[in-house]
This record gives C-alpha cells, sequence and structure tokens, in this order.
C-alpha cells in the first residue's frame, strides 16, 4: 500500500494540486463560516459541503465543473430539510434515507454531473445524522454550506484553477442498456437493498449510530460496476477502518479535542483523502477514519467504545453491500471487464489510424487525445480486474491469466505513446509500410473482439523505422493477447 500510493506516478503533479487545493478550499471555508458567527456544527457542515463540491465534481470541463458545483445547493438544502425535519419521525426518515441512496446511484446513468449531484444528496442526509440536525439549526446550515460551496468555488475557479491550462481528460461513458439491462439501474437497485440492510441491522447495534452502517453500504458502491469490484472495495473499506480506528487510538482520543493540534491534523487527513483516493482506496478510508474520528473529539464525544462501533456498523455495511450485489441482480465481474478490454482494443486501433494519418500529412488527425482516452479506459480495466489479481483470490491460475492481460494492454499502451511522439514530431516522415502495419492491428483487434482467430506477426521491426517499430509491439502485444482472453475451443472469456 505504500508504494501504491507514494511511488504511483503523479503527471504533472495533478494529484499534488488537487490535495493541496482541498486544504486551502475547505481551510478557507471553515475560516469563512466561523467568522460568520456560525456553531461548531454549523463550521463542520460546511467544511464537508466544501470538501464534497471539490472532491465529486469531476466534470471534463471547467464551465461542466461550475455548472454541477452551481447545482449542489440546489439537491443539498431540499435533503438538508428533509433530514432535518424528519429527525423525531424515524419511519419515515429512514424511507427517505432509503430513497435518496437509490436516486443517488440511479442518478450515474447521466454521467459525472448525475454522480456527483448523487453523491452531495445522500452525503447531506448523512452529514444531518452525524450531527442530529434539527428544523432550528437549518437557518444557520443553509447559511453554512451556501457561503462555504461560494468560498470552495472562488477557490477552485478562481484563486487556483489549474484546468484551465490542461486539455479536458476523456471520461468514458458508462456501459450502455436499457432496463434492468442498464448497470446502473442494476446498481441502483442493490444499493438500495443493501442500505435497507444496513440501516435495519445498523439499528440493532446502536440507535444513535446506525447511519454509519447505511454510509459504509454506500460508499462501497460508489465508482464499482460488477460484483467483484464492489467485494474488493468492501474489503478495502474495512482494512482501511481498521487502520484508521488504531491510528485514532494512538492520535485522536489522547488528544481530547484539542482546537489546534485537531485542526492540523484535519488538515493532513483532508490532504490525504484528496492524494490517495486515484491509487488507494485502503489509505482514504484510511484519512476519512482518522478524519471522522478528529471530529468526534471536537464534538466532545469520542471515546474508545465509540471506536468500536464504528468498526462494527462498518462491518454491517460492508455485509449488506455484499449481500446486494451477490442476491439481488449481480453484475458479473466478466461481463464488465469484457466490455471495458474491447472498449480499450478499439481504442488502440483508432489510436493507430490516427498516428499513422498524422504521420501522412493530415494535420486535423490527433493521436494525442486518443492516447488519453486509452489511459482512462486503461485504469477501468485495471478496477474491472482488480478482483481477479487481490491477493485473496483463490484461483492462481486466473490470477496468472489477468496479470498477463493487464501487462500486455499496457504493452499495447506503452507503444501507442510512442508511436503518438512519433507522430507530434514535424521530421518525421510517412513510410508506406504503415498503412499495412495499420491494417493488421485493425484485423488484431477485430479478431480479438469479433471472435475470429489471430493471425502471427510476419514483418519484424526495424530500428531504421520509430513509428512502424511502435506499431510491430502493438501487433505483437496484440498476437499474444489472444492466449489469455480466450480458452482452448476459442471462445472468448474475458476477465474470467
Amino acid at each position: 500500500m505504500l508504494k501504491r500510493v507514494f511511488a504511483a506516478p503523479d503527471p504533472g503533479r495533478a494529484r499534488l494540486r488537487f490535495a493541496a487545493r482541498a486544504v486551502l478550499g475547505i481551510g478557507l471555508a471553515v475560516v469563512v463560516s466561523a467568522l460568520a458567527g456560525h456553531s461548531l456544527v454549523g463550521a463542520v457542515t460546511g467544511g464537508l459541503a466544501a470538501l464534497l463540491a471539490l472532491f465529486t465534481v469531476t466534470d471534463s470541463t471547467v464551465r461542466g465543473q461550475a455548472v454541477t458545483t452551481a447545482l449542489l445547493p440546489l439537491v443539498g438544502l431540499p435533503v438538508l430539510a428533509a433530514a432535518a425535519e424528519l429527525h423525531d419521525q424515524p419511519v419515515a426518515r429512514d424511507l427517505t434515507f432509503l430513497a435518496v441512496v437509490g436516486a443517488g446511484v440511479y442518478a450515474r446513468r447521466w454521467g459525472p454531473r448525475g454522480h456527483s449531484l448523487g453523491v452531495f444528496a445522500f452525503m447531506t442526509f448523512f452529514v444531518a445524522q452525524f450531527l442530529h440536525a434539527t428544523p432550528a439549526q437549518l437557518p444557520e446550515l443553509y447559511a453554512a454550506v451556501l457561503l462555504s460551496l461560494l468560498t470552495a468555488a472562488a477557490v477552485r475557479f478562481g484563486l487556483w484553477c489549474y484546468e484551465r491550462r490542461m486539455p479536458p481528460p476523456p471520461v468514458p461513458a458508462p456501459p450502455a442498456g436499457s432496463g434492468l439491462a442498464r448497470v446502473t439501474t442494476r446498481q441502483a437497485i442493490q444499493a438500495t437493498a443493501g442500505a435497507g440492510f444496513a440501516l435495519v441491522v445498523g439499528q440493532l447495534v446502536s440507535g444513535q449510530r446506525w447511519y454509519w452502517a447505511v454510509g459504509a453500504t454506500w460508499w462501497i458502491f460508489v465508482n464499482t460496476t460488477s460484483r467483484g469490484e464492489t467485494l474488493v472495495r468492501g474489503f478495502r473499506r474495512v482494512l482501511g477502518t481498521v487502520i484508521g480506528i488504531g491510528l485514532g487510538l494512538l492520535v485522536a482520543v489522547p488528544l481530547q479535542g484539542a482546537a489546534v493540534p485537531s485542526a492540523v491534523i484535519l488538515a493532513v487527513c483532508v490532504f490525504g483523502i484528496f492524494y490517495t483516493a486515484a491509487v488507494s482506496y485502503t489509505w482514504m478510508m484510511l484519512c476519512v477514519t482518522v478524519l471522522a474520528e478528529l471530529l468526534y473529539g471536537l464534538l466532545g464525544v469520542l471515546d474508545p467504545a465509540l471506536l468500536a462501533l464504528r468498526l462494527a456498523e462498518t462491518g454491517v455495511g460492508a455485509i449488506g453491500a455484499v449481500l446486494a450485489v451477490l442476491f439481488v441482480l449481480p453484475v458479473t465481474t466478466h461481463a464488465i471487464t469484457d466490455t471495458w478490454i474491447q472498449r480499450a482494443l478499439r481504442c488502440v486501433h483508432t489510436a493507430t489510424a490516427e498516428a499513422a494519418a498524422r504521420l501522412a500529412g493530415d494535420e486535423s488527425a490527433d493521436p494525442a487525445s486518443r492516447v488519453a482516452e486509452l489511459e482512462q479506459l486503461l485504469a477501468r480495466v485495471r478496477l474491472s480486474i482488480a478482483p481477479l489479481v487481490h491477493p485473496l483470490n483463490p484461483m492462481p491460475a486466473r490470477k496468472r491469466r489477468a496479470r498477463r492481460v493487464l501487462a500486455l494492454l499496457d504493452d499495447c499502451a506503452r507503444e501507442i505513446r510512442g508511436l503518438a511522439a512519433v507522430a507530434a514530431d514535424p521530421e518525421a516522415s510517412h513510410d508506406a509500410r504503415l498503412a499495412a502495419a495499420c491494417w493488421r492491428v485493425a484485423a488484431a483487434v477485430e479478431s480479438l473482439t469479433g471472435g475470429a482467430d489471430v493471425t502471427a506477426v510476419t514483418v519484424q521491426p526495424t530500428v531504421l523505422d520509430p513509428a512502424l517499430a511502435h506499431l510491430h509491439g502493438v501487433e505483437r502485444a496484440l498476437v499474444e493477447l489472444a492466449q489469455p482472453l480466450r480458452t482452448p475451443s476459442g471462445s472468448p472469456l474475458v476477465g474470467a
């Protein structure tokens, strides 16, 4: 885990800037809430609203991010009002919470914006339970949320908008479908069922902190698609919580809510959440757990028994998620992995064609954008195939096979990056053999995605032609992919 976080590549220091800006934006939001005369509950609400605005809004363009940020209060404030008004009506409160869970997951069908609004709605209801919000507190909480969102937006879009100098990242569309064949629909039903289990059992464990179990179920479903991804994420959530509780016993409990050291460690936790989110869910959950412990310390209710209760509720939530993905409209790892690998292979074909066209003199061809798209697709492949390469996977043959597929796809990506770099060189010349090589790449991709046999590479690369060398590297990787992607009978077995 240490290597995954601190040795992971960070092109352009994007993760570092993402985390540093979050500390600045959330810190300023809390300061503004304090200067406005808000109570500790108001400041905590504002800080969490700013955290969500900076963390969950992931539209591909700055304009899109600004629009989504502006829409957050439209979903958050009504949910906050409902949670506060239903504080003393358990049945209505619980049913409303489950409706928010289902709607929040279903909203992912509308892409990053739907995802962001769904997360903000859920977390607003969750925070109301966390702080035991009542109707009398609503004016202050509204003001804290609005001030904090304005502050976070000022930092993100004014003071430090580093995205303006970067090309918009491609956002892979989720797998298509309609009705119950649509993954987001199935997941919405799964999440609601899992949250219902967590809510009922969580209340049996604790009548006050039951919402922890629902929160655990919710966050296990975030950014997952198949049952394998969800199971791995559940394991990592529990592991991160366990480590975080151990660290909290050493750090948060002895502080006893001391303001200055708690604020410093809170800033470190915020940085850790944002910096580690893209590379290690376990580390992110460790930071989230310590942050929650520090907030409870500031509220004056932290003790070892509360930490034990958090672990128990997290376990309940993880069990709810596991039961839901196993028995309620399951989405198999095989189906999702197959979809993402096929899309990555088609992107390989498109990128080679764009590079060849650029070398032939077509200035409109842009292989660099296809390289960025391929990187995003490979990230999704790694996520979907993670259950197969997990250390606890009891099937070593499938684990070796999955690792081989990942390695060969990485080989393809490396050669495509090199090909795009050659194509970007204005001095590079077009070789007539490029067309034949691109045709063979296209044929290999079509064979892998369509079920035909992949033919062996018959032309050897030459160091005198860098573009051809990269294309032959792609050819070799595609030919070698045929073996791990298929059974001996030739039927597709991607991601199984």
